[in-house]
Parts: structure tokens; C-alpha cells; sequence
């Protein structure tokens, strides 16, 4: 038996950008305003953030207009905030990943966002979450 699950979504035809997703984003959080960090996503989506209990189902609604947007220019704007942060033991790795961004190569930050979500759902490492991802 399907339980039925509230539907959080997010209108990815809002926002330009990673900071304006994550504005879109913070309207779903119940007290609780996420700033793009994706370390903090994660956190988010293990509940505690104004995210329904017990599961629920996140309907990304203009995914496709995200996948651009969160593309490889936008991965590269975020690569490039963080590289002053960045501790020198992990810099060659870093630099090659913002290179590759540039190039238009490697994963985006959409696809990043979509993993993290993922993993809280069916098949992933945190399902006991039981966070359910449609792209619309």
C-alpha cells in the first residue's frame, strides 16, 4: 500500500542561479533559510529543517530550465567562490574540478543536487528518510 506523502515543490523556472534556487528552495523550510551550501542541503533533507516528517515527495518543477542554470557556468562560479577556502592538501583536486567546470565537462551543480536529494530516497544511503525526487 502507497502511503500518501506531502508534496513539497519547488519551482526551478524561479531562479537563475544557485543563490536564487536556494531562495526558492527556503520557501518549502518551515523556520529554516538554506544558502546553497550543500553540506547543508544533506542536512536539511535528514529533517529537523521545516521538512515534513516521516517522508515526503520534492516536485522540482522546471528541472530542466535548473539543469541549465545549474550548469557548468554556474558549477564554475560556485568552484571559483569557494577556492580561497579551500585547504592547500586538496587544491590540485579542487583546481582540476573548476578547470573541467569551465570546460564545460563533469558533473553540474544540478547534478550534484539531484545525487544529494537521491540519496535520502528510495535506493540511497540515507532512505530512511524517504525523500522522494520528481523531476517535472
Amino acid at each position: 500500500m502507497t502511503r500518501d506523502l506531502p508534496v513539497l515543490v519547488v519551482d526551478g523556472s524561479r531562479s537563475g542561479d544557485l543563490d536564487g534556487f536556494a531562495r526558492e528552495f527556503s520557501r518549502l523550510l518551515s523556520g529554516y533559510v538554506w544558502r546553497g551550501n550543500l553540506d547543508a542541503l544533506n542536512d536539511v533533507l535528514r529533517g529537523g529543517y521545516g521538512t515534513p516528517d516521516g517522508g515526503w515527495v520534492l516536485r522540482w518543477t522546471g528541472s530542466e530550465t535548473s539543469r541549465t542554470t545549474l550548469g557548468h557556468p554556474e558549477t564554475a562560479r560556485r568552484l571559483e567562490r569557494l577556492l580561497p577556502d579551500v585547504d592547500p592538501s586538496n587544491r590540485a583536486a579542487f583546481t582540476a574540478r573548476l578547470d573541467a567546470a569551465r570546460r564545460g565537462e563533469g558533473p553540474t551543480l544540478f547534478d550534484e543536487i539531484v545525487a544529494i536529494i537521491r540519496e535520502h530516497g528510495p535506493g540511497g544511503r540515507e532512505s530512511a528518510d524517504g525523500v522522494l525526487l520528481e523531476l517535472a
